[in-house]
């Protein structure tokens, strides 16, 4: 081959690979990395308390964008009406039963697939900032796919309150920083470390669980903005009985013991009754919202300010109902009346109930799921859906293949995210075989489908059934002119019982009534 060929063949061999580099680069251009994901989550925020679901005093404006300009699920509902349970099914998409996580404090065995363990598989970088309260040390978020904590702390309220000293291990603090806010200190910085790879922060606020401590200046803001607001319409609290007893208290037989002597204290009442807050005017509790909606301003400005806000999705929700009646853990525990707001944190109205109960108060809560460059058909989606449902959903938004074996309870959300209006599923299903410390209802489970949804109680099989679209406060009870309705949805409820094997409490055979 003479230099003249040589030179035509090289010429020709650079400008090929030359074509080839530039189409590889062309294709990488087009390759989106994948998104990052943060999950937002607060305790014990019910269904109504945000700006954006009409509360009469508190101020969400972050949060309220986010309803604006990402997709609002309307009935969205926490697996069980205490935290860890709940906590533990979004990480799965898993019922608690599954895991054997019935109430508060339960441990997530280490053998449980969490959607921080799938999402690092697939290049993530994943950090757990707040409250885990799924398992002490060896069995925390470390354990469970994070590579990141902070703080060092696995139980689920702050150890020494919302004021520094935190006395966390792993999180430096200085005199007069806020929880809430220092909190969203280190996952900016987590934010700004990951800047140019994929990751999954974890925003796990303590708040709004009780010690009920708002920031100063925000409680100083609401009180001022309470004293000008006119006199609530509702009582202060009402009495709630259990419906399982063997008379239960009708609405007037609870109306008329309101304001007898027996009745007149703020602890575990007569006939298995409790207090239950129905004015929303906790101006402490108004200030912790409002900081844990400034963190998720801060987390939005962050994000615009390093260059990701375009490839990152914000998913915001809360592990269960207010803390509208107070924790008796302690049966012998009496409030104090200057301490009313400390121990009953807010109302959850239009809802009944509250945190610990199967009632919509216990168990509806917000969720909010914002995609960048996307413009929904519908800014609010009414289709039930439940936090187990969280896992197949980051998913598919990180574009990585469903795991059914793993979140076999869940189904990704993002159809509905993409404009459907309905959801190919049977029912929604609760199952909480024990007492709750913040009422005196009876151990039990809930089913809804469609309208519908039955609760069934243990001690004497009674059942409740309501018509959520007419009656979204649960006050008329209708298994008795619908008998028909309670009976099919009871036996789907028995059915599912049956289909994941679910661990059912036992009589006590040596317990004594007290007289």
């Amino acid at each position: 081959m003479n230099f003249h060929n040589r030179v035509v063949v090289f010429v020709f061999a650079c400008c090929f690979a030359l074509s080839c580099f530039t189409s590889a680069s062309k294709a990488a251009q087009k390759q989106p990395s994948r998104p990052n994901i943060i999950l937002c989550m607060t305790d014990d925020q019910g269904w109504g308390e945000t700006g954006f679901n009409g509360h009469p005093i508190l101020k969400t404006p972050h949060l309220d964008d986010m309803a604006a300009s990402g997709l609002r699920f309307d009935r969205f509902y926490a697996a069980a009406p205490v935290c860890s349970p709940t906590r533990g099914s979004f990480l799965t998409g898993r019922h608690p039963n599954r895991f054997a996580c019935f109430s508060w404090g339960h441990t997530l065995r280490p053998q449980e697939v969490t959607v921080a363990e799938a999402v690092k598989s697939a290049g993530y970088t994943t950090g757990h900032f707040g409250k885990w309260h799924l398992g002490e040390d060896p069995f925390g978020p470390l354990q469970q796919g994070f590579d990141v904590q902070v703080p060092r702390w696995n139980l689920g309220w702050p150890k020494a309150g919302y004021y520094a000293p935190f006395k966390f291990d792993g999180l430096s603090d200085k005199p007069g920083q806020y929880l809430t806010d220092r909190l969203t200190d280190v996952a900016e910085e987590f934010i700004e470390a990951n800047r140019s790879q994929p990751f999954f922060l974890y925003l796990s606020h303590f708040a709004v669980h009780d010690p009920i401590q708002g920031r100063a200046d925000l409680v100083a803001k609401y009180q001022e903005k309470l004293q000008r607001m006119p006199p609530f319409v509702a009582p202060p609290f009402i009495l709630e009985g259990n419906p399982d007893t063997d008379r239960p208290l009708t609405d007037a037989d609870l109306v008329a013991r309101l304001n007898r002597p027996a009745w007149s204290g703020f602890k575990v009442l007569p006939e298995r009754t409790v207090k239950i807050k129905q004015q929303q005017d906790n101006v402490q509790f108004a200030a912790m919202i409002e900081a844990m909606d400034e963190s998720l301003g801060r987390i939005i400005d962050r994000l615009t300010e390093t260059g990701l806000a375009e490839n990152t999705i914000i998913i915001f929700s809360s592990d269960n109902g207010g803390m509208s009646a107070a924790n008796f853990g302690r049966p012998t525990r009496v409030v104090a009346r200057d301490q009313l707001d400390v121990a009953f944190s807010t109302s959850n109205l239009p809802l009944r109930g509250a945190k610990g109960w199967l009632y919509e108060g216990g168990i509806r809560v917000p969720l909010l799921i914002y995609r960048p460059g996307e413009a929904h058909r519908a800014q609010e989606c009414n289709v039930p859906v439940i936090s187990t449902d969280i896992y197949p959903t980051i998913l598919e938004l990180a574009g990585l293949p469903q795991q059914p074996e793993q979140h076999a309870d869940g189904r990704s959300m993002v159809p509905l995210l993409n404009g459907a209006m309905h959801f190919d599923r049977e029912a929604l299903y609760w199952h909480f075989p024990h007492y709750s410390n913040h009422g005196m209802q009876s151990p039990g489970g809930a089913v809804r489908a469609g309208d519908y949804k039955l609760l069934e109680y243990f001690e004497n099989n009674t059942v409740q059934l309501f018509n959520l679209r007419e009656d979204i406060g649960e006050r008329q009870d209708v298994s008795r002119v619908e008998p028909e309705k309670a009976a099919e949805l009871r036996s789907l409820l028995h059915a599912w019982r049956k289909r994941v094997s679910a661990w059912m409490p036992r009589p006590n055979l040596d317990y004594v009534p007290a007289e």
